[in-house]
C-alpha cells in the first residue's frame, strides 16, 4: 500500500513541468481562444434568466419570481 502511494505522487508530480519562453507563443493562439458562439450562448443564456425575474407588465409589481 506503501508503495502504491508513492507510486501516485510520483506519476502526480511528473506532469508538472515549467512552460518554456518559446512555447508561451502557443498560449495565445487563436484555437486556444474561446469560440464566438460559446460566448453568445452563454450571454444569451444569462438574459433569458433576468428577463423572467423582470417581469412583462413593466408596471410597479413583483418580478417573475413570484413576489409582489
Amino acid at each position: 500500500m506503501k508503495y502504491l502511494f508513492i507510486v501516485a505522487v510520483l506519476l502526480m508530480f511528473s506532469s508538472c513541468v515549467a512552460v518554456k519562453e518559446y512555447e508561451k507563443v502557443y498560449i495565445n493562439a487563436e484555437d486556444m481562444a474561446l469560440s464566438a458562439r460559446g460566448i453568445c450562448k452563454a450571454d444569451i443564456s444569462s438574459h433569458i434568466y433576468r428577463e423572467g425575474a423582470a417581469g412583462a407588465n413593466g408596471g410597479k409589481m413583483g418580478g417573475g419570481c413570484g413576489c409582489n
